[in-house]
């Protein structure tokens, strides 16, 4: 499996622990060095089954800065959103785990964390 952290995160740093405390094998993405792609951001998008609003900090300075608070929630605006995140990867909620299956949860709450495991 896959995890996106920023290392300064504390739920971050927690769904990390739950990991190795299940001796699960998974792979690191600091997302803020190794910025997803477009691409990549509207495929996991998919997995979650959400919209890139419900993926983003909106509380982050950057989000004020680009006036997101006004921005449209509807199909119309989707890309523009994808497109934010992309190029502002501390606009991204974190961890987000991909299991090998697949599945894929923004992993803030140990049930959402372990539900990824095996």
């Amino acid at each position: 499996m896959e995890i996106w952290i920023n290392p300064a995160c504390s739920k971050c740093r927690s769904a990390l622990s739950i990991l190795d405390a299940e001796a699960a094998e998974y792979t690191v993405r600091r997302y803020l060095e190794d910025p997803p792609s477009a691409a990549e951001i509207g495929a996991v998008l998919a997995r979650l089954g959400l919209e890139p609003w419900d993926i983003t900090r909106t509380g982050e300075a950057r989000a004020a800065e680009l006036g997101m608070d006004t921005w449209p929630r509807d199909a119309d605006a989707r890309d523009r959103w994808i497109g934010a995140l992309a190029e502002n990867p501390i606009l991204i909620q974190r961890p987000i785990i991909t299991a090998d299956d697949g599945t894929t949860v923004v992993g803030r709450s140990e049930e959402a964390v372990r539900s990824v495991l095996p």
